[in-house]
């Protein structure tokens, strides 16, 4: 749907443009560089490894050079890709794109399906929730870069200082432990949300919720029936009722990191790249942290992706071949081992399955080997789930629709009836047929 272009250009504000440096190069240059004339190719990209990937790559390609440049955080980088993509041109060779928002990219016919270059034979390479989230109406639109299954990390000092003795495995086990921590004191929680599209929609996924189905124009949303939507909404709304989730606490602030430092968060139900980062936010909590899978809603474990992100290749480049050349390396070939050694969570099953890797321990996590769980978090990914054209735009008006119910202004089936209502008439006037 070309029409679909505006659509993605307005679905953030804008923020900064990139210069014409970063524009692709001329068309007289040889396609994928074997002929011994130079290529350039431009990718945009946060990743700050992929420096190091563009690095390896160069030394095996001498006749391609990698410019990459660094929009410093996603949003940033889809503001400049969208103005791009409105005006027809400046837009790079590759651009990084997370995986919630590469249907919105691949539906607009900004992205090239990989198909021709025989990325479908990939999909036994990569783990089941990447490789599901770049496969759209059977086409390919970008080789998974990382992953960010979801789990659980906890606090074990907190936990058993409230008698909570072993990682909850349900939603039933998580409500008990829930309440025994906030018997600890007023101001103790097992959790943080204050109404934001993470953790709740990534919730939902992990519960099994499909309330999302894309059929070329044709668009189901149905967050009001889909089972797993609600058997989140019903677990969610007893904790909420119950004032044993901290409502104020916004992720990633300041609060929040002392917070997690000082133990009144408990848990977290976040992508596996919080392996890395956890030190950062809670540094007094080194020996304290431990990883567990997401708590399962039923009797079948699920689980959902949160984060991570694919390289893909603009449908308005002339250097598709040499485009390949360098994804493939980077998502597929050397590069993963690049990055995973530097810390970065695989999409790739070799990767996670990798003794190396799997027997890797840290004392932040009391020399747990918790590899082990995040490897099987990735496995149990609910890949059934659909990320609506319109992601990005979907998650910017969560929080004044479906996140109003965390915060207890309405209940969470007004809630997710109200984002539901404004996700029908946004996908109508994009030109989408649009069933409830």
């Amino acid at each position: 749907m070309k029409s679909l272009t505006k659509m993605i250009a307005g679905g953030l504000s804008a923020v900064m443009l990139f210069s014409a440096a970063a524009c692709g190069g001329s068309s007289g240059e040889a396609a994928d560089g074997s002929s011994g004339q130079k290529v350039t190719l431009n990718v945009w990209g946060w990743e700050p490894l992929l420096k190091d990937v563009a690095d390896a790559f160069e030394k095996e390609n001498p006749n391609i050079t990698i410019k990459i440049t660094n929009a410093g955080t996603a949003t940033d980088q889809y503001t400049a890709l969208n103005n791009a993509i409105s005006a027809g041109s400046g837009a790079p060779d590759v651009a990084q794109v997370e995986y919630y928002a590469t249907a919105q990219y691949a539906l607009s016919d900004s992205l090239k399906d990989l198909s021709e270059f025989g990325a479908k034979d990939y999909s036994d390479f990569y783990t089941p929730g990447p490789w599901s989230s770049v496969n759209i109406n059977d086409k390919i639109y970008g080789l998974p870069l990382d992953s960010g299954p979801m789990a659980m990390f906890y606090n074990k000092e907190i936990f058993d200082k409230a008698g909570v003795t072993s990682a909850p495995t349900t939603m039933e086990e998580y409500y008990e432990a829930a309440k025994k921590i906030h018997a600890l004191g007023s101001d103790y929680y097992i959790t943080a949300d204050s109404g934001e599209p993470a953790p709740e929609e990534l919730m939902i996924w992990a519960a099994g919720g499909t309330p999302f189905k894309v059929d070329g124009e044709n668009l189901t949303i149905n967050l009001t029936d889909d089972a797993g939507t609600q058997e989140f909404a019903k677990w969610w709304q007893k904790l909420v009722d119950e004032g044993l989730i901290d409502t104020k606490t916004k992720r990633w602030s300041d609060d929040w990191s002392r917070k997690l430092n000082e133990g009144n968060i408990a848990s977290l139900t976040i992508g596996a790249w919080m392996a890395s980062m956890l030190d950062d936010q809670a540094p007094d909590g080194s020996g304290k942290w431990r990883v567990a899978n997401t708590p399962t809603f039923d009797t079948k474990a699920t689980n959902g992706e949160d984060g991570g992100s694919t390289l893909a290749i603009m449908s308005s480049t002339d250097k598709a071949e040499a485009a390949w050349k360098f994804i493939d390396f980077a998502a597929h070939g050397k590069g993963v081992k690049i990055r995973v050694d530097k810390g970065q969570f695989p999409a790739d099953k070799a990767s996670l399955s990798d003794s190396s890797f799997l027997t890797k321990t840290d004392p932040y996590f009391g020399d747990q080997k918790y590899n082990e769980v995040l490897s099987k978090a990735a496995d149990d990914v609910n890949t059934k789930w659909q990320f609506l054209p319109y992601d990005v735009y979907a998650r910017s008006i969560f929080s004044d629709t479906a996140g109003q119910a965390t915060l207890g202004k309405i209940t969470f089936k007004e809630a997710l009836k109200n984002w539901q209502d404004q996700l029908v008439e946004y996908g109508k006037q994009q030109g989408y047929k649009v069933n409830e």
